[in-house]
């Protein structure tokens, strides 16, 4: 099955962790093809946003097995890969990880006054 670069990045991964690892190390957190490789999903990311990736993390991550009104069912395995960018480069995704960060920051000085 080939792959084109639209195929393979699905979207971005907004979580804590993921906008505390974007605020720190510069690194950006998506969800990814399940056959998508670690070459592939490189590739993808210089092309789509003209940048130079350093590292990229794999994860596959398998689906829990729920119950809902009485029948069992298991919902969806994904894939998700972290990718490091190279000093200087950066990922303009409107208002995903800066509006998150800005929460982050307001909730932890909302703490420190509420102290």
């Amino acid at each position: 099955m080939e792959l084109n670069i639209y195929d393979i990045i699905k979207r971005p991964f907004v979580t804590t962790k993921s906008v505390e690892l974007y605020k720190k190390f510069n690194q950006y957190t998506f969800e990814v093809h399940k056959e998508a490789t670690k070459g592939m999903i490189c590739d993808a990311v210089e092309k789509l946003w003209n940048v130079k990736v350093d590292k990229v993390r794999v994860a596959s991550i398998k689906g829990k097995n729920k119950i809902f009104n009485r029948r069992a069912f298991q919902t969806p395995s994904r894939k998700k890969a972290i990718v490091a960018l190279k000093k200087g480069f950066k990922i303009e995704i409107p208002g995903m990880f800066e509006t998150m960060a800005k929460e982050s920051m307001k909730t932890s000085s909302d703490e420190a006054e509420g102290s």
